[in-house]
C-alpha cells in the first residue's frame, strides 16, 4: 500500500501520485500539462447517490476526429490537486511515455477518502455477481458507474477505457475486473494489494507486520467525518531507532496508549481484533472474485517489493487459474515497490542491473499494452511471463509461470549445518540396507536436531544497523549480521559445481518443537558468494499457531515435534557455480514483524508477562526430515 520509509510529507506526496519520482524537467512539468491538457474537476454520482471526486485531463486536440481512450486510476491517496486551475507539477499520466502518447487521464478519490463522499472500507469486499443490482455497491460497481458517466459526459473519447494502479490503486484495478464495464478493455494491476492476511501489507501467514502498519496507519487511518483535501497524522512518529522504539513500546496493545492511536484508528483496531483468517479477512481476499475476466490484463510486480510481492504473483495466478483463455500476462522485474515508474532503475543498493530496467519495461511492455488495446496502435504479443533473473541480471521470457520445465527437488537440512539434495549419504544408505539383510536390526538413532533459545526480549533484527523506518534494502541485505547470533540457524550446500536456477515458489517443510506453546518461524534463502557475502534472495515468516489452519489456531505441545509447512513467494534466481545456497532459520524478525510471546495467548491483548523464552528445535532425522522444496530449472 505504498508504505515506504519516508517522512510523512514525502509519503503523502508519493501516495498521491505513485510515479512521483519522475524527472523534474522536460514534458512532465506543469507548463507542459497546461499546454496540452484541459483539466476538469467533477463529482460523479454513484448508484447509491454518493459522489466521488474525479479529476480529468483531456488532451486539447481531443475531438470526434481525434478521439482518445480513457486511462483511469482510482486511489485512496488523493486525486488532487483540487480545482480546475490547479495543475499537477508532473503528469497527468502514470508515466512520461503515456503522457506523451496522450490519453484522457482520470484520477478518482475512492469513496470515503479525501474529497469523495461516503465511508471508506479497508479493501472493500467484492459483491457476488448477482448482488450488483440496485444500490448495492463495491469497487467494481463504483468503477462501472464512473466509466458509464465518463463515456457520456466527456467529449472526444473513443469509447474505450483502461485502468492502471500501483499498490492500493493496484487493488482497485483488480477489483474492477469482476463484472467489468464492456468499455473496460485493458487493466494493469501493479503491486496490487490482494490478500492482507496471507502475504500483503497487514500480515504474512498470520504474522503481523508491525513496523509498516504502525507508521502507515498513523497517516492513513485518520478519522474523517467529512471530505478533506489533506490528512494530518494522529501523532508524531519520528524514531531514530525503530528496533529500540518498538522494544520499549512493549506488547502491541500499548500502541493504543494515549500518546499513540488511543483507539482513534478504526483500521488498526480491525487488524488487531481479527487475529485469525476469519470472515473479515476472507471477504477481503480479492482473488476469489477474479472470475469472468474479460479485459486484457498485465500484472506487474517487483522481486524486491517489501509490501506487495505476494499480491502481484497471486493476482496473476488467480486470474490464470479461474479464467482459462483470458489474456493475462505477468511482468516481474528487479524492483522495489513501484520502482518501475521511476525515471531510472539501473541499480539497487549494491546491485547493478546493467540497464535501465524501468524504462525498458515502460517502453516495451506498459505503453504498447495500453496503446494496442485502447488505440489499436502497434502490436502487443510478449511472452506470457517476462521475468528478471536476479542471479544473472537478465530478462527471461516464459510461456507459463512458473515455467513448465521447473521440477521440484528436496533440499534436506543435515547435521552440522549442511544442506543437501540427498537425504542419506551412500555410506549411510548402504549401512541401513545391509544390517537387516544380515538379520540385524537397523540402527535406532535418537532424533537429530539443532536448537536455539528464542528470547522475545532480545529478538533477531530484520536488518543490520540503526534505522528509524523500514530499511528498504533488507530484501537483498547481507545476512552475516544475523548469522553471528546464537538464535539463528544456518545450513548451506557444498560449493555448487554448476549453476543452480530456481524458478517458482519455494516451500519450507520444517519439523520443529518448542518448549513453549507458540512460535514464529522465519526461513531465509540466501545466495552465499565466494567472498562470503550472504545476499538475501527470499524470506518469509509463518506464525506457528496457524500451521494446520489459518482460521483455527492451535497451541504447540511443549517439546513434541510438529510439522510447519508453508510457501515462500516465488523466485527466479540462478545460484552461480562457485556459490553456495544458504538457508537461515530463526523465530523473530523484529520490528518488521511483531514479537510472538511464545505462549498461546491472543497477541493483540498479550501482557508483558506472557512473553517467555523458549527452546526451539529443528529436527533433521529420518522420522522428521526438515527440508526445502525448491523448483529447479534444468
Amino acid at each position: 500500500m505504498l508504505r515506504p520509509c519516508l517522512t510523512l510529507a514525502l509519503l503523502a506526496t508519493i501516495c498521491a501520485n505513485a510515479p512521483a519520482a519522475r524527472a523534474q524537467s522536460g514534458p512532465q512539468d506543469s507548463v507542459y500539462v497546461r499546454q496540452h491538457y484541459t483539466k476538469l474537476d467533477r463529482r460523479i454520482t454513484m448508484r447509491d447517490g454518493v459522489r466521488l471526486y474525479t479529476t480529468i485531463y483531456v488532451p486539447k486536440d481531443a475531438s470526434a476526429a481525434t478521439p482518445y481512450p480513457f486511462l483511469l486510476t482510482r486511489t485512496p491517496y488523493s486525486a488532487g490537486p483540487y480545482g480546475e486551475q490547479k495543475y499537477p507539477g508532473r503528469g497527468p499520466g502514470p508515466s512520461r511515455e503515456l503522457t506523451e502518447e496522450k490519453y484522457i487521464f482520470v484520477r478518482q478519490d475512492v469513496r470515503g477518502r479525501y474529497m469523495s463522499e461516503g465511508r471508506f472500507e479497508e479493501m472493500t469486499p467484492a459483491l457476488p455477481g448477482t448482488s450488483t443490482a440496485g444500490k448495492a455497491h463495491d469497487e467494481s460497481t463504483d468503477t462501472y458507474d464512473t466509466i458509464e458517466w465518463l463515456l457520456k459526459n466527456v467529449p472526444g473519447n473513443n469509447g474505450r477505457v483502461g485502468m492502471v494502479g500501483i499498490s492500493y490503486p493496484g487493488f482497485y484495478a483488480s477489483a474492477a475486473l469482476p463484472n467489468a464495464h464492456p468499455a473496460l478493455k485493458a487493466v494493469s494491476p501493479q503491486a496490487p494489494v490482494t490478500d492482507e492476511f496471507m502475504g500483503d501489507d497487514a500480515r504474512h501467514k498470520g504474522a503481523f507486520f508491525l513496523l509498516d502498519n504502525f507508521e502507515f496507519t498513523n497517516y492513513f487511518d485518520v478519522p474523517r467525518p467529512q471530505p478533506v483535501a489533506e490528512y494530518q497524522p494522529l501523532f508524531k512518529f519520528e524514531p531514530k531507532d525503530a528496533y529500540k522504539f518498538f522494544l520499549d513500546l512493549g506488547p502491541v496493545k500499548n500502541a493504543n496508549g494515549p500518546q499513540y492511536f488511543n483507539n482513534r484508528a478504526r483500521i488498526w483496531n480491525e487488524y488487531q481484533q481479527h487475529e485469525t483468517y476469519d470472515a473479515y479477512w476472507q471477504a477481503r481476499n480479492i482473488r476469489t472474485a477474479l472470475t469472468g475476466v474479460k479485459p486484457a490484463v498485465l500484472v506487474v510486480g517487483g522481486w524486491f517489493d517489501a509490501e506487495d510481492l505476494y499480491g502481484a504473483l497471486n493476482t496473476y495466478k488467480a486470474i490464470e487459474k479461474q479464467n482459462p483463455g483470458a489474456t493475462n500476462r505477468l511482468v516481474m522485474g528487479p524492483w522495489t515497490h513501484g520502482a518501475w515508474s521511476r525515471p531510472d532503475w539501473s541499480k539497487f543498493g549494491p546491485l547493478s542491473f546493467g540497464s535501465n530496467t524501468a524504462e525498458t519495461y515502460r517502453q516495451t511492455l506498459e505503453t504498447p499494452f495500453f496503446n494496442f488495446y485502447l488505440k489499436d496502435k502497434g502490436n502487443f504479443n510478449p511472452a506470457e511471463a517476462t521475468v528478471f533473473n536476479t542471479g544473472t541480471n537478465e530478462w527471461k521470457m516464459y510461456a507459463a509461470w512458473p515455467p513448465a520445465p521447473a521440477a521440484t527437488q528436496m533440499l534436506y537440512f543435515k547435521p552440522t549445518g549442511k544442506l543437501d539434495f540427498i537425504f542419506e549419504t551412500p555410506i549411510e544408505k548402504a549401512l541401513n540396507n545391509r544390517l537387516p539383510s544380515l538379520g540385524l536390526p537397523a540402527p535406532v538413532l535418537p532424533p537429530a536436531f539443532t536448537q536455539y533459545l528464542s528470547d522475545p526480549a532480545n529478538p533477531v533484527p530484520y536488518t543490520s544497523g540503526v534505522h528509524g523506518g523500514r530499511n528498504n534494502e533488507y530484501m537483498i541485505e547481507d545476512q552475516r549480521f544475523a548469522a553471528k547470533r546464537p538464535d539463528v540457524l544456518s545450513f548451506r550446500t557444498e560449493t555448487l559445481p554448476s549453476d543452480l536456477t530456481l524458478a517458482g515458489p519455494i516451500t519450507a517443510d520444517l519439523w520443529v518443537s518448542t518448549s513453549g506453546t507458540d512460535a514464529d518461524f522465519i526461513v531465509k534463502v540466501i545466495d552465499e558468494l565466494p567472498d562470503g557475502t550472504q545476499r538475501l534472495v527470499r524470506a518469509e515468516v509463518m506464525r506457528g499457531r496457524f500451521r494446520n489452519s489459518f482460521s483455527k489456531p492451535e497451541a504447540f505441545k511443549p517439546n513434541q515435534p510438529a510439522e510447519v509447512k508453508y510457501e515462500l513467494p516465488d523466485v527466479l534466481h540462478t545460484f552461480q557455480k562457485g556459490h553456495r545456497l544458504l538457508v537461515q532459520v530463526q523465530s523473530s524478525w523484529f520490528p518488521l514483524v511483531d514479537r510472538n510471546p511464545q505462549t498461546f495467548v491472543p497477541i493483540a491483548t498479550a501482557e508483558a508477562k506472557d512473553f517467555q523464552k523458549a527452546t526451539i528445535r529443528l529436527y533433521h532425522d529420518a522420522a522428521h526430515p526438515s527440508a526445502l522444496r525448491v523448483p529447479v530449472l534444468p
